[in-house]
């Protein structure tokens, strides 16, 4: 039995129950949960197996079905399984599983309708997700890319009887679409340009631009720019993509609206599947990026001002669930700068342990909204720790990771990220520009962090309903053991500073993506950095810059402390005046939005006027004419022959006339 034989099961298990509690759910108990949490249990098993046969040394990569022969370009669907899939499958498939069991506490309130639907929903988005992970070409990841954002707007709206949820949902969809038009026309791009050299996946036309930048494949066309030019290009427009999913400014402003969705709906969507999707392509490419050192640039700076942008914002909110949605964006933003400054590793092992801390913290929101009978308002809860103990002590698990304090997750990955961009920032001030906003954001990571935890488990109730919570069940406590667990050990499988400071081999993720198929390797990825981005590591021990990223966020919390850990919270949120209305504001972004389609609307109408008025009038008003003088000139058409006899006549006559004129002849 071989385990790459099932690697296609691993998507089509979910996508098998989508279709059962589309058509079936409303007669099985629990509306189809049941199908769910079977279909993801058993991606995650093949996932597991896929992974131990990678770490055996075998990888799989497979055509499955062919749309197009490659005599000009090839269009097919095939499977890529190595170290970096392998990995994304896992996670993907472990938090769908525990958001589907999450589910059975959360959505099956007395009343809740719908449901078949969600379900389906979670089945389809879980999908859609497992077959863009492993996509081995940029036409079926752009087909499951587009997916995501469908089932994205499905869920996000699935109380569409509501206002907000469609508003939300249409918000998503749009937002996104505007990012995936770039990624498209890239996707395109690359096709035209390597159309001449037939490229069988993603990985083979990474080795072809390798290749045309080294000045050994001709058989490229790069429409009169230069090699490094014209793929930047591509660079950039499938960028456009990555920014739109991964909510990266400025098309980060969907994100927050998303909210309104179902709270495991934002667990899936936020930790591992829709906002994960623009990261992990960036990363399934990185091949390519690696060759282009201004879009790398221009990545690193993207990131870490989202990183900082967004924390910004999350420090005022009120709802539980914003601050973690701003928290999310900020947290892709890292990413975004590790990819950018070459720390390939460093984003890959911050995109894992986000995943299990922030799907965490969002069904950790869930647990306190059905505590609090769905009231998601910070101001309103307090003194919920000891009420909620299992909750309490996995969200305090998840906040310590996202906020980056040691020994949990988030500390190593989130370290490492800014590892990476120091030692190459100090050979690149934009790179170091970048670093320094990504480093400003740990404060304010730690400050929103626990503000969070102490306004919503501390101090005294602030509410009838804090004081009396609702009880949540043993499918909402296992998610959150699970995740908690994750959340304290999954940064022990790359402890760069420890390494340092004592020499042991622990490391573990970096020997994880050194191997695997040839030209898709970190240890490749290192070679092109130094080769064509001209990207230099500066010598400098992990562990001063650890100390001071873990002393701002401890200096974060501090200041959370004092500040929420007693008294009203409205007061010390209200001192910050002009700029709490700024930040409660998000910095006036969808006004902002919103002028510009406007603006874009008035233009667009003014120019329907001047086609209307005067390119129209000019082609109507010539028409006219001549339309005028048909109708005059077609009475001499009568159908009478002797009407034309003496038009002939009187023509002869004229002409006889005109030439004895002319001729003299008078």
């Amino acid at each position: 039995m071989v385990a790459f034989d099932y690697a296609p099961a691993i998507a089509l298990l979910p996508f098998a129950s989508f279709v059962i509690a589309l058509f079936a759910g409303k007669y099985m108990p629990k509306r189809g949960a049941f199908a769910g949490i079977l279909a993801t249990g058993g991606s995650l098993v093949l996932s597991i197996w896929m992974a131990m046969t990678v770490a055996g040394g075998d990888t799989y990569n497979e055509e499955l079905y062919t749309f197009v022969s490659p005599e000009a370009f090839d269009l097919h669907l095939g499977i890529l399984v190595d170290p970096l899939a392998a990995l994304m499958l896992i996670i993907v498939s472990l938090v769908a599983f525990l958001v589907h069991i999450f589910s059975l506490g959360y959505m099956n309130d007395e009343g809740e309708t719908g449901l078949p639907r969600y379900y389906a929903g979670l089945g389809l988005f879980t999908a859609s997700m497992l077959g863009f992970v492993l996509a081995d070409n940029l036409f079926m990841a752009f087909m499951f890319f587009e997916m995501v954002g469908l089932c994205s707007w499905l869920l996000i709206g699935f109380w569409f009887r509501d206002d907000a949820p469609p508003s939300a949902a249409k918000k998503a969809f749009l937002v996104t679409r505007f990012g995936d038009y770039f990624f498209l026309v890239g996707v395109v791009g690359i096709f035209v340009t390597f159309s001449t050299a037939t490229y069988a996946g993603s990985e083979s036309f990474v080795r072809l631009a390798e290749e045309a930048l080294a000045g050994n494949v001709g058989a490229v066309n790069t429409f009169g720019f230069d090699p490094q030019t014209w793929f930047a290009i591509l660079g950039l427009l499938v960028l456009g993509g990555v920014i739109g999913k991964s909510a990266q400014f400025p098309l980060h402003t969907w994100l927050p609206d998303a909210m309104e969705g179902p709270t495991p709906v934002s667990a899936l969507i936020h930790a591992a599947t829709m906002v994960a999707a623009g990261v992990y392509l960036v990363a399934r490419m990185y091949g390519f990026y690696a060759l282009l050192p201004t879009v790398l640039a221009i990545i690193a700076f993207i990131g870490g001002f989202t990183a900082l942008f967004a924390a910004t914002m999350a420090v005022v909110k009120r709802e539980i669930k914003q601050v973690l949605a701003y928290s999310t964006i900020s947290q892709y933003g890292y990413m975004m700068l590790g990819l950018g400054v070459g720390g390939y590793v460093a984003a890959t092992f911050h995109l894992m342990t986000h995943a299990f801390f922030k799907a965490l913290l969002f069904l950790g929101a869930g647990s306190v909204i059905i505590a609090m009978h769905h009231n998601e308002d910070m101001w309103d809860m307090g003194g919920l720790k000891d009420k909620m103990p299992v909750t309490y002590w996995t969200f305090l698990a998840g906040s310590l990771a996202l906020a980056g304090i040691f020994p949990f997750a988030g500390f190593w990955s989130k370290d490492e990220v800014l590892y990476e961009a120091l030692v190459h920032g100090l050979n690149d001030p934009l790179l170091l520009g970048a670093y320094a906003m990504g480093l400003l954001a740990v404060l304010f990571t730690g400050f929103y962090t626990f503000r969070m935890v102490l306004l919503t488990f501390h101090g005294e109730p602030r509410s009838e309903t804090a004081k009396n919570p609702h009880g949540v069940g043993w499918n909402v406590k296992l998610p959150l053991a699970v995740l908690g667990a994750l959340a304290v050990v999954a940064g022990f499988i790359n402890m760069v500073p420890v390494a340092e400071l004592t020499g042991a081999n622990i490391e573990f993720l970096h020997k994880w993506l050194e191997h695997g198929i040839t030209g898709v390797t970190s240890e490749h990825y290192g070679e092109l950095l130094s080769e064509f981005a001209g990207y230099e590591a500066a010598e400098l021990s992990p562990l001063i810059p650890a100390v001071v990223s873990l002393g701002l966020a401890l200096a974060g919390a501090g200041l959370a402390y004092v500040f929420y850990s007693g008294g009203s919270p409205e007061r010390h949120t209200d001192r910050l005046g002009s700029i709490k209305t700024l930040l409660m504001s998000n910095y006036y972004q969808d006004e902002y939005q919103v002028w510009l389609a406007d603006a874009t609307t008035r233009v667009a109408r003014a120019a329907d006027t001047f086609d209307q008025g005067v390119i129209d009038g000019v082609v109507n008003g010539v028409s006219s004419v001549s339309l005028f003088s048909g109708s005059r000139i077609k009475r001499v058409q009568t159908g009478v022959v002797t009407n034309y006899a003496a038009l002939l006549s009187l023509g002869l006559v004229a002409l006889l006339v005109v030439f004895g004129l002319i001729g003299g002849w008078f």
